[in-house]
């Protein structure tokens, strides 16, 4: 299996399997700026939808071609959808699957399914049930996860807004970022869980367009949280997020003196202390962030629209 960082997925765009160009967009054809994106057969389609999703699958799968710097994964509806890809012809030109609505009661179906198949698929698990609130449950999750052995194929775990926003029966405004709402204090949670043992976790969906200074306050805060890769609903609100996701002169200049060998246990750096023994693993990120988005311009006016 070759290793993806989790730092490659940027944006992800969310494309539903009915359309009938998804073979193009795979191929880059279409929106050839986009790194990331999952053919989703779950909740963008209608249940009456899935035959002619998985058809479409079925005819696109043997054309996609090996294209650099483009990820491109599937987001099953359930295990019998997964079984269902798996067995066509071509799917292993996909680079993954995300998984839906994972619990530690139900991720062994699935990994016994992709246990079958010669490729080591990267996967996605989609953290989005009530037992997201539930601290135990998430880390019975986490240990299950570490002993099944399966930690080196986890590219991220998703985190589903849309979806513990309806556990909770409520729905966010969109002059506010998540983390000024009450799954705030989850995801927190969540990346206290998780991040500690290796996983990543990506950034829950924005899902207005009007309001693009709130989006830009969401990434920054995903960031913050520990956060790397967010789900976007439009190819307009890439740009944008993938902007945050360069870095700054001064972030990569004292992420490099960090990881000089010869760097002194602690030193002062842009009026900042520096100690490598604490900051190299959040310097090595930041250069590899660097590596793939560039040297961020701060005044660069980044418009979202539909």
């Amino acid at each position: 299996m070759q290793k993806i960082l989790p730092e490659a997925l940027g944006a992800s765009l969310y494309i539903p399997a009915i359309k009938n160009d998804i073979l193009a967009h795979a191929n880059g054809l279409r929106l050839p700026h986009v790194r990331s994106m999952i053919f989703c057969t779950e909740d963008s389609i209608g249940l009456e939808e899935v035959r002619f999703a998985l058809n479409n699958l079925r005819k696109s799968l043997p054309s996609f071609k090996k294209t650099p710097n483009k990820l491109r994964f599937i987001r099953v509806r359930n295990a019998s959808v997964m079984g269902q890809i798996l067995s066509m012809e071509g799917a292993s030109n996909v680079d993954g699957f995300v998984l839906p609505k994972i619990t530690a009661n139900n991720i062994g179906t699935y990994l016994d399914l992709l246990s079958s198949h010669d490729k080591k698929f990267h996967l996605m698990p989609t953290l989005e049930t009530a037992e997201v609130f539930d601290q135990d449950a998430m880390k019975k999750l986490r240990d299950l996860l570490l002993t099944r052995g399966v930690q080196e194929r986890i590219l991220s775990l998703r985190i589903g807004g849309n979806d513990l926003f309806s556990v909770l029966g409520i729905r966010r405004s969109p002059e506010r970022t998540i983390y000024e709402t009450g799954l705030g204090h989850t995801i927190a949670s969540l990346a206290s869980t998780f991040k500690p043992h290796g996983f990543n976790l990506t950034g829950p969906v924005f899902e207005s367009f009007a309001h693009p200074e709130v989006l830009k306050r969401e990434v920054v805060q995903d960031l913050d949280h520990g956060l790397f890769g967010k789900t976007a609903i439009h190819p307009s609100q890439i740009p944008l997020i993938e902007h945050f996701y360069g870095v700054s002169q001064q972030e990569f200049e004292v992420a490099t003196a960090i990881l000089q060998d010869d760097a002194p246990a602690v030193f002062n750096m842009h009026n900042t202390m520096c100690e490598p023994a604490t900051h190299r693993s959040a310097s090595l990120k930041m250069v590899t962030r660097a590596e793939i988005y560039g040297i961020r311009e701060e005044n660069l006016q980044i418009r979202v629209a539909v």
